[in-house]
């Protein structure tokens, strides 16, 4: 019985200094990051890194009058809220038709979708720049939402499907028997019922939709640039302003982590919904 006791205590200490061990790994960089934010230039630089220093906050306010900072994050806001709205809203519906009906092909259909999130995105940048080109919206936030909202269909229909497999056909045809349509099932009773599912999906797209940088870098100029492209504005020919680009990633990541705060409780009900049965 002692000895049991101790092989847990013993298991409990094993876990809690793993645990500890891997939370240091995953906080190091965003720590580091905001560190380099409040240090000059200088000490930024310095080799082996200075942990004791004089903080400044200048450099979160000079970002705003080196370059348009402001104008990025907003068009960074809007590329990933509508991208992100139209893959949940046009992904559900595609989703509940390939869960809830079965046709010829729709097997294929769904690999297929799936293979348009295979594509490599540097295979498909060509194409969607001549395209893009040709319809002149180039360095617009269209071009972005188009593209982003192309690469979200297929995770948002995969990942919705799943959801609404757990949800037993006969709420929904309980619903129809009382006089529902097919869409009015989906909308009043499916839809509320994977509620969970849209904020976990939402919360993986809206964070690709933002962190993206190729399509970004090769279709927008100046009016709709992004806050990923906007980053390499501070490598200029004198040198990389560390702590200009370390203060503009802090504030790059406060919405993501603001978004993920508010939809924290649903986002853990989405990632284990259907795991217990």
């Amino acid at each position: 019985m002692i000895t049991s006791l101790y092989q847990k205590k013993v298991i409990s200490i094993l876990l809690t200094i793993i645990t500890i061990v891997v939370f240091a790994f995953i906080l190091f960089p965003p720590i580091m990051l905001f560190l380099t934010s409040i240090k000059k230039n200088v000490d930024a630089l310095r080799y082996p890194p200075v942990w004791i220093f004089q903080p400044i906050g200048t450099n979160y306010r000079e970002i705003f009058n080196l370059i348009p900072f402001g104008n990025y994050l907003l068009n960074s806001f809007i590329v990933a809220m509508v991208s992100t709205f139209l893959a949940l809203f046009i992904g559900s519906m595609a989703a509940y038709g390939l869960s809830r009906f079965q046709f010829r092909r729709s097997k294929d259909l769904s690999f297929w979708i799936l293979s348009i999130r295979m594509t490599p995105p540097v295979a498909s940048i060509i194409p969607i720049f001549i395209i893009m080109r040709t319809l002149k919206l180039l360095d617009t936030h269209y071009a972005l939402i188009i593209a982003y909202f192309t690469f979200n269909i297929p995770f948002a229909v995969w990942l919705l499907r799943s959801f609404f497999r757990e949800i037993p056909r006969e709420i929904e045809e309980s619903a129809m028997v009382d006089g529902c349509s097919t869409y009015n099932a989906f909308f009043r009773i499916a839809l509320p019922l994977i509620a969970p599912g849209l904020a976990a999906t939402g919360i993986f797209t809206f964070i690709f939709s933002w962190n993206e940088f190729l399509f970004a870098l090769i279709l927008t100029g100046t009016r709709a640039q992004t806050v990923p492209v906007a980053l390499t504005g501070f490598i200029r020919e004198t040198g990389i302003m560390w702590s200009h680009m370390a203060a503009a990633g802090v504030l790059a990541m406060a919405p993501m982590i603001l978004f993920t705060a508010l939809a924290q409780k649903n986002l853990v009900k989405g990632l284990t919904m259907g795991a217990i049965k």
